[in-house]
């Protein structure tokens, strides 16, 4: 009995150990899963954003092409339907994948970009179509802004509104704030 007793103290090391191992690995583990986890979510995201700025983009090109009236116009509808389709089902990732603040950037330049095809489906005159453009480039601007936040993506700024001002407006005309 009294070898066992001497013997107490290095059995309750070892147990001590033993569940000391168990819970760092333990803990450990679930650490490297969450981490594995947050990877996995944001190349999801990153994917779920990109397809979407893809889409609209298509779409705004489509509607852009359609105001330009240089093509033909039910080729081009038909093309815009398609491209539509496209961009609801990226949306609809965004709206699953997306944080609130980039979700909130993109319903802001898909609005702007609806603007632009409804001018577009009603063949109306783009008398305000430079400022319009104006604004879908700010909204993407944001959008990109709220992803990259989003997705911790440093850097600096990527915002092309400002520098597509030329593209937009005659030097007389250009918007206050850009001249």
């Amino acid at each position: 009995m009294g070898s066992l007793v001497a013997q107490l103290p290095a059995l309750l090391g070892v147990l001590v150990g033993t569940i000391g191992t168990i819970v760092a690995t333990s803990l450990a583990d679930r650490a490297r899963w969450r981490r594995h986890q947050g990877v996995r979510w944001d190349e999801r995201r990153f994917d779920a954003y990109a397809e979407f700025a893809r889409a609209l983009k298509e779409v705004l090109t489509i509607a852009s092409r359609l105001i330009g009236g240089y093509l033909d116009r039910e080729q081009e509808l038909a093309l815009l339907t398609e491209a539509n389709f496209r961009h609801t089902i990226a949306w609809e990732n965004v709206l699953l994948l997306g944080d609130a603040p980039t979700v909130t950037a993109a319903r802001a330049w898909r609005d702007a970009v609806w603007q632009v095809e409804r001018l577009a489906r009603d063949g109306s005159a783009a008398d305000g179509l430079p400022d319009l453009l104006h604004r879908v480039n700010e909204a993407r601007d944001q959008f990109y802004d709220a992803a990259r936040g989003g997705l911790g993506v440093s850097g600096g700024s990527v915002a092309q509104a400002a520098l597509l001002v030329d593209r937009l407006y005659p030097r007389h005309s250009r918007p206050p704030a850009q001249r």
